[in-house]
């Protein structure tokens, strides 16, 4: 497994990002990866809503694992987990969750800043506690910073990357190995953060983010689709049930 997840980070390059488009089950998943992927990410959100849940971990931690080990069977590539803020009430319990995703056979784990029920950040020092926790279990630990999320958008400025900054320099120390940052959408902030921060960072794709090519530029080191692949294939398949029904029209 330490193999693995060093050659998953291996593919962290600035300049040359390692792309995850998103999945939610072990179609997906074999879908993505015969589209030539590098390696397989969940969805927290496509996952959920793809069972009949919410984004927020109201989707089982029992089923979230059932869920993980179908994907395992239909890939070799390495498998990143969106677990949400760790499914855990304290630091204790996060390491011992994550300790089981790696059990499971994945090789790292979103983990978020902030609180599935209150929706606000957790403290600093809590934040890191958690972070410390997961990375006892050796997999790759992707922590996400929530800043630009819960901040309206016309305080996305260079001091809030500064603040952004902070938490990362203290996730770095906790052992985290990369830096995820979504709803960041300008370039110069983008490549800021980028050159400043002491992990590689994660940019998240959507409507009003820079594509694939400039994110590359800017010195982005993994890309993400977030629910975007989940959301265009129920639209897909939305669209296409409505020419069915109405093919008698």
């Amino acid at each position: 497994m330490r193999d693995k997840v060093r050659a998953f980070g291996d593919l962290h390059v600035e300049g040359d990002p390692l792309i995850l488009y998103n999945i939610w089950d072990a179609g997906s998943a074999k879908a993505v990866a015969d589209a030539g992927a590098s390696a397989i990410a969940t969805g927290s959100w496509g996952v959920a809503c793809a069972h009949g849940y919410k984004d927020g971990e109201t989707f089982p931690v029992d089923l979230v694992f059932a869920n993980l080990a179908q994907i395992l069977t239909v890939t070799d590539l390495p498998v990143t987990l969106d677990f949400e803020a760790g499914y855990g009430v304290d630091a204790a319990q996060v390491g011992q969750m994550v300790e089981k995703v790696a059990k499971a056979g994945a090789v790292g784990i979103n983990i978020e800043d902030k609180d599935p029920v209150t929706r606000e950040l957790f403290d600093i020092d809590i934040a890191c506690a958690r972070i410390k926790a997961a990375a006892a279990s050796g997999i790759w630990i992707n922590a996400r910073a929530d800043l630009f999320i819960v901040t309206p958008k016309e305080h996305h400025d260079l001091a809030l990357v500064e603040k952004v900054l902070v938490r990362a320099e203290s996730f770095a120390d906790s052992g985290a190995n990369s830096l995820f940052v979504p709803f960041i959408a300008d370039e110069s902030l983008i490549g800021y953060l980028c050159s400043k921060s002491p992990l590689p960072v994660n940019i998240l794709v959507g409507d009003g983010i820079p594509d694939i090519k400039t994110l590359a530029g800017l010195g982005v080191a993994r890309i993400s689709h977030g629910h975007g692949p989940w959301a265009r294939a129920m639209q897909d398949l939305s669209t296409a049930a409505k020419l069915a029904m109405a093919a008698l029209d």
